[in-house]
């Protein structure tokens, strides 16, 4: 187990080192290293981590990250103690990359934020961020491992495609907020499954 702690806080680590944007940018990233990389957990156990962390208080990504630690050790056969470490491994590495890049950061923004090349590298990171909470809108709804499908456990029939088109309408073009739309999608769901 203790390899299996040390590879989590590795892979980690090395996503919160590279991800850009916050927690919904990351959980693409997540679900290419944990999921089809490794093949730690499935699909639909991951889509269902989505799901709590996005419920759950606090940023998405760490959310996320913590739960996957759990379920990646439960999964090996851990026991509820060192699937809780699993939790604890997985949330401290995605973090740490970004509290050091930001205690580097802070001394160079105080010295160079006026500058040309530092206002060119942060107008660029935006579309960049774009693109990658887009992706993963797109893995939770397709797997494109060998071909392209539909995820049958996030989009089972019509039902499901309907209330995903219905929360777009409500927050796009109605300017809903995500807590009612998520409401409204539990309750929806209830009465109609």
């Amino acid at each position: 187990m203790t390899e299996l702690l040390l590879q989590l806080f590795i892979t980690f680590f090395t996503i919160g080192l590279f991800t850009f944007g916050g927690g919904y940018a990351v959980i693409g990233i997540i679900q290419s290293e944990i999921v089809v990389a490794k093949g730690w957990i499935t699909e639909s156990v991951f889509t269902d981590i989505v799901a709590i962390s996005q419920m759950t208080p606090g940023p998405i990504g760490l959310n996320c990250s913590t739960y996957v630690g759990y379920e990646v050790l439960k999964e090996a056969g851990a026991s509820e103690l060192l699937a809780c470490t699993g939790s604890l491994v997985a949330s401290l590495a995605v973090v740490l990359p970004s509290f050091l890049i930001m205690l580097l950061i802070v001394r160079m923004y105080a010295k160079f934020h006026e500058t040309a090349v530092a206002r060119n590298m942060l107008s660029g990171l935006k579309p960049a961020v774009a693109g990658l909470i887009g992706a993963s809108a797109l893995v939770l709804m397709f797997s494109f491992d060998g071909g392209f499908r539909i995820i049958t456990g996030n989009f089972p029939d019509w039902k499901a495609w309907a209330l995903a088109a219905g929360a777009f309408i409500a927050y796009h073009f109605f300017k809903r907020g995500p807590m009612v739309i998520l409401a409204a999608g539990a309750l929806i769901g209830l009465l109609i499954y």
